[in-house]
């Protein structure tokens, strides 16, 4: 092993066994290595091998999976060949993981500090003084709040940014060699993630670790990582510089990549007709959790006052940083969540706050479409059966014109009529985003609002799904909400765009003004987005006076 190099995998397989039996090679002769001090990040489509790959550098595989050929050396050691005994006692010395949800990696019932500092007395790394000097000073070097008190707390009484900042400090705190990072900032919102990537980044170089990043954002990516594996089926199709990788690609795939991230050509769809009354409107919307109080509000108020509309064949983007509302206000609307005040107009008439309270034609033409469709899809039921439920219960068909109408919806969604017998399991994340959308179809709506529905999504998957969705509305003239922390994704397909804070719309802006918009919790949000330059975050200035009113990551 070179010295300069920290990690070196020669010629790595890893074979899956499926639910038949058949054995797959699902990585396939990999090779690669990092330097001291290095990020790589491991980049690609959902089921490329990305996070495979990052495992077996634990010495680990997922279940039903094994390291069927090759080497993986970490500081010298076979990862694949150590004993269980000894590759726990690397872990979280020699090799470090920060997982995608840091909320999953705390439990609830136990003090930060205690968790933070559990490797140092598991490997008896140092006194229990030392780790919580030690751990003071990783939240200090983490840019966190109140260091020398935060320990203190308990994981819910802190954000989602400080948290998978906290993980990472219980990573460093056994002084790794090597961290892994697997998707550490998909679940946080742009101005909370370029918080989290400085930190990261600063205690990387300070400490000379190595990492591995993986992602499937390469704006992401292109902020924190020195070289970049592009990865698809299991094999790399092209490793080099970042700088390289984003100006100069010399792979087909890595091209498809870009291509997906870069900024689209605005949808253009149909001016609203001034002489009918809009498809949606609410006026004055107020909705939240928990019992009513004598004001007459909920404990929990996360929607207020708010009011906008949606006119016909038009779409409107929702956007903001967790816990804004936007979801809220989304269930609100749909009627899941009833408003505690407030009026909610559709197609020129009034509708009640709570969807049981509405009409079977109101529920019809109004559809949600949610951000997991792995927990909206009964894993019991066959896709053909996901999508007939709507078919009998707005539109009374029988099984022949149920089935007919089956192959149609599967068509509308360009997924193969031979899907109708699968189960959800049996899909991949974007197939089942489109069977999700194809069952809101199904009831035939004027107006579909869309949770988040490519968060969960990789980034040529949910450029796919957003012209799937561009096409569907031209077809059958449907207006769209669709809520996101995307805001390139937003810009791609709505017309017009509602920034929330604290629960209130701050502005409403339309498409064309949003390089220049004016409350200055906007102007934070829509600069913080990432950009496809490696020195986008080095160079990034924000107005300390925001930062301190607005951003709280």
């Amino acid at each position: 092993m070179t010295l300069a190099n920290l990690v070196e995998i020669k010629n790595l397989k890893v074979e899956a066994t499926t639910d038949s039996g058949r054995i797959v090679e699902i990585i396939k002769g990999v090779s690669f290595n990092i330097a001291k001090g290095e990020i790589v990040a491991l980049i690609g489509e959902s089921g490329s091998g990305k996070t495979t790959i990052a495992l077996t550098l634990m010495g680990h595989a997922r279940e039903g999976c094994r390291i069927s050929g090759g080497t993986v050396q970490v500081d010298g050691q076979d990862m694949a060949a150590l004993s269980e005994s000894k590759r726990s006692k690397v872990r979280g010395t020699t090799v470090a993981y920060i997982p995608q949800s840091a909320a999953a990696a705390f439990n609830p019932a136990t003090k930060i500090m205690e968790q933070v500092i559990e490797v140092t007395r598991i490997h008896r790394l140092m006194s229990p003084e030392r780790a919580r000097k030690r751990a003071i000073e990783l939240f200090r070097a983490l840019s966190l709040p109140n260091p020398e008190t935060i320990g203190e707390r308990y994981p819910h009484q802190v954000s989602g940014g400080q948290l998978q900042r906290l993980a990472a400090a219980m990573a460093l705190i056994g002084e790794p060699k090597l961290i892994i990072f697997d998707e550490p900032t998909t679940a946080l919102d742009v101005t909370t993630q370029i918080d989290v990537l400085k930190a990261f980044k600063s205690v990387i170089r300070a400490g000379d670790i190595a990492g591995v990043y993986v992602s499937h954002d390469l704006a992401v990516v292109a902020q924190i990582a020195d070289r970049i594996a592009v990865l698809k089926g299991g094999e790399i199709q092209e490793m080099a510089e970042t700088e390289t990788i984003l100006r100069r690609p010399s792979h087909p795939y890595t091209r498809e990549l870009l291509a997906a991230v870069e900024p689209k050509q605005a949808f253009r769809s149909s001016g609203p007709d001034r002489s009918i009354a809009p498809v949606l409107s609410i006026d004055g919307l107020i909705a939240g959790y928990g019992d009513i109080q004598a004001n007459g509000l909920p404990a929990v108020c996360a929607v207020q006052s708010v009011s906008l509309a949606v006119a016909k064949g038009r779409n409107l983007g929702i956007i903001g940083e967790s816990g804004c509302g936007k979801s809220t206000l989304a269930r609100a609307i749909a009627g899941i969540l009833p408003a505690v005040s407030g009026t909610i107009g559709f197609n020129g008439n009034e509708m009640n706050c709570a969807a049981k309270l509405r009409t079977r034609d109101q529920l019809r033409e109004m559809q949600i479409v949610f951000q997991y469709a792995d927990t909206a899809l009964n894993p019991a039921k066959s896709i053909a059966d996901i999508l007939e439920r709507p078919l009998t219960f707005y539109h009374g068909m029988d099984r022949k014109a149920r089935a007919a109408r089956v192959n149609e919806l599967l068509d509308m969604v360009q997924l193969p009529r031979a899907l109708r017998y699968r189960y959800p399991s049996e899909l991949s994340g974007g197939q089942k985003q489109r069977v999700n959308f194809a069952r809101a179809l199904a009831a035939e709506p004027r107006l579909i609002i869309c949770d988040e529905i490519t968060s969960a999504l990789d980034t040529v998957v949910a450029a796919a799904i957003i012209d799937l969705l561009k096409d569907l509305q031209r077809e059958l003239h449907l207006s769209y909400i669709f809520i996101s922390h995307d805001l390139s994704v937003v810009e791609a397909i709505c017309d017009e765009i509602v920034v929330m804070y604290g629960g209130r719309k701050v502005e409403q802006i339309t498409r064309e003004a949003a390089n220049a918009p004016r409350h200055p919790y906007s102007q934070l949000l829509f600069g913080s987005v990432p950009k496809l330059d490696p020195t986008w975050l080095d160079n990034l200035i924000q107005d300390p006076e925001l930062k301190r009113e607005y951003g709280h990551g």
